[in-house]
């Protein structure tokens, strides 16, 4: 087990480099000199020369890329070029509030995937099946913003359940974060939750015609828990990597939902960056996204090892 985590590890180096070249690429790929962008054309020559210096953009460009590696290294992300915080402590500080989103979103969606998924497979081609198929598509087509505004207009607009806009701290009150981050979470959760369902699925019909799973039958256990016990965990394979995959989709889900309620997390940090032209807080807001990203497919690999022993020595 040890062999293949390390074998794993090792595949994600290169990727990180990737990574590593793309983000720093980002205000290099600026057009024209990026201190004018983010100053604005009428800044003077001396305010864009200091603003290079503090960039360090006067520097060769291979020798700017080894000092980024190096500060990356010691988790160093560069300091706001608006009140000079370190890029690490704002993310550290909305950290929790995308964590806590996204965990929610991922929990509640395989709390809707998997039964819909099972039930739909334990009775295929039924109205259980068309109707978990039809409610998939719709969750799977939906954009995420036209479903949060759809929502914020019935349940708070119109109903006036729930809150709408703001963030109450987990520290603060329990329920009065969890009323907050309702909606938020639903948005997040039926598209993840729309395509997990399917997958699982089609998963476990297929490997309900296995040979193990005759064997099964043969020996007069209940099909339900021939569905439960045998044929679940080979067909949360492809299940374990959807999720996996939707993670990336998760953290982008996440920007348009958290400006849209007004959530003080990682998308809103990144939106402001955009708009304030705060580089270095965006460059290392992506840069921390996309080894989240890589952490989450490490975690898929382990999961593998995990559900399927074979996978470890393949």
């Amino acid at each position: 087990m040890l062999t293949f985590i390390v074998r794993r590890i090792l595949t994600l180096i290169p990727v990180a480099f990737i990574v590593l070249v793309v983000t720093f690429s980002l205000i290099h790929l600026t057009p024209g000199n990026p201190a004018y962008t983010i100053l604005g054309e009428q800044a003077s020559p001396q305010a864009v020369h200091l603003l290079d210096v503090k960039m360090g953009l006067t520097q060769p460009v291979a020798g700017q890329f080894i000092h980024y590696v190096g500060q990356v290294a010691q988790g160093r992300l560069g300091v706001s070029l608006l009140d000079g915080q370190s890029v690490m402590s704002l993310i550290l500080t909305r950290l929790p509030v995308t964590l806590e989103l996204a965990v929610l979103a991922v929990l509640l969606s395989l709390a809707i995937a998997l039964p819909a998924g099972i039930l739909a497979a334990y009775r295929p081609n039924t109205w259980v099946d068309s109707l978990s198929r039809v409610l998939a598509l719709i969750g799977a087509a939906v954009p995420n913003f036209w479903l949060a505004l759809l929502l914020v207009y019935v349940f708070a607009v119109g109903l006036h359940w729930l809150p709408s806009l703001g963030w109450i701290p987990l520290s603060q009150s329990v329920p009065g974060n969890l009323v907050h981050l309702v909606l938020p979470v639903i948005v997040l959760a039926l598209p993840l939750a729309a395509v997990t369902s399917r997958v699982l699925r089609g998963e476990l019909i297929e490997v309900m015609h296995l040979l193990y799973i005759q064997v099964a039958r043969a020996k007069g256990i209940s099909e339900w828990t021939v569905v439960m016990r045998h044929g679940l965990r080979n067909a949360l394979v492809p299940v374990v990597t959807v999720v996996g995959l939707q993670i990336g989709a998760l953290l982008g889900g996440v920007v348009i939902t958290e400006t849209i309620f007004s959530l003080p997390g990682m998308g809103q940090l990144v939106v402001n960056a955009i708009f304030d032209r705060d580089y270095p807080v965006l460059d290392g807001s992506v840069l921390f996204m996309a080894f989240v990203v890589l952490l989450a497919n490490l975690c898929v690999d382990l999961a593998y090892a995990w559900l399927d022993p074979r996978i470890r020595y393949s």
